[in-house]
């Protein structure tokens, strides 16, 4: 069976305002389903990807359902107006296959390289938050050897666990053991969502943090100055949002709820504040489970924070 499937354009539908005013036009209507190898390099554009994978959730003893998540996050986002300026490009989904979890992380990176070097954002769609890794993978071999990346991270949890064999928790110990240039942000990071072993692996890799009660204080402005003062320190930055991170109420289609979690306007100020960051490569969304969620509220939830972040790159 194959790794990489195209996009199936009809999952790209929704309401019509105006075919022909761009100004009027939703998201189905401005997104080029296309194979990897038809993308053109372009400015200010954005290339989606799908991880179809929650085989790290499985091995991290998770909920599994995430591998539905891209294609219904594309439904929802389908149907928002498309308030951007330049193109989207859809260059399918990349699928786990027989639990092959490292092949599909391979696969998902030489993904993020292509579209990187078409001077193209990556804009991918997990998964489980093992889509992490084979985001990194991507970029790292884009920006070089030379070049170092900073990881911000939103998110309740470390995912540094020191497990057999790779899975949704352990993708930044990973990162972290293989290069030594790299950096790891994690903001939102709850105490009882780790144990004391964790922050102090955390503590002994160099991952910078701060704690879920602390994002909102002082109007935001000491994490953003933590933010800055982060981001300066590597020639790029990556970002990936795990959607555990925000409460249950809001986002309960998620491998591991978390009733204590961040208010989504606040994720939502988090992401934009980083998406304007300008040697920002990419952006992903990780953990939505369809196959728990309640109305479809995370899936919605999830469409509309990829749209603000989108939209936050070339403001």
């Amino acid at each position: 069976m194959d790794i990489y499937i195209q996009t199936d354009k009809g999952l790209w539908t929704g309401r019509i305002d105006d075919a022909t005013d761009p100004a009027s036009h939703r998201f189905h209507q401005a997104v080029q389903v296309m194979d990897l190898d038809e993308l053109t390099a372009s400015r200010h554009a954005f290339g989606i990807i799908g991880f179809a994978s929650d085989e790290g959730v499985r091995r991290n003893k998770g909920r599994q359902g995430a591998a539905q998540a891209p294609d219904e996050i594309r439904k929802f986002l389908a149907k928002l107006p498309y308030n951007l300026d330049g193109r989207t490009a859809d260059v399918g989904n990349v699928h786990c296959k027989e639990n092959k979890l490292e092949n599909a992380q391979t696969e998902l990176g030489r993904h993020v390289t292509a579209v990187l070097q078409q001077n193209i954002t990556p804009v991918i769609l997990g998964g489980g938050h093992e889509t992490l890794y084979g985001h990194y993978f991507g970029a790292k071999a884009y920006a070089g050897p030379d070049k170092t990346i900073g990881i911000i991270n939103i998110d309740a949890h470390f995912d540094m666990r020191d497990d057999p064999e790779p899975s949704s928790g352990t993708m930044f110990r990973q990162i972290l053991e293989e290069d030594e240039t790299a950096g790891y942000l994690c903001l939102g990071i709850q105490t009882f969502g780790n144990t004391k072993a964790l922050f102090e692996t955390a503590d002994a890799y160099g991952c910078e943090y701060i704690l879920e009660k602390d994002i909102t204080a002082n109007d935001f402005q000491d994490t953003f100055l933590t933010i800055d003062d982060f981001s300066k320190r590597y020639d790029y930055v990556i970002m990936t949002l795990c959607t555990d991170s925000i409460k249950a109420s809001a986002a309960p289609g998620v491998s591991a709820p978390s009733p204590l979690g961040l208010d989504p306007k606040t994720v939502q100020t988090l992401l934009t504040y980083v998406a304007g960051k300008k040697h920002l490569l990419s952006f992903d969304i990780s953990e939505v489970n369809p196959l728990v969620d309640e109305s479809d509220k995370t899936v919605r939830l999830a469409a509309y924070l990829v749209a603000e972040t989108m939209r936050a790159f070339y403001k």
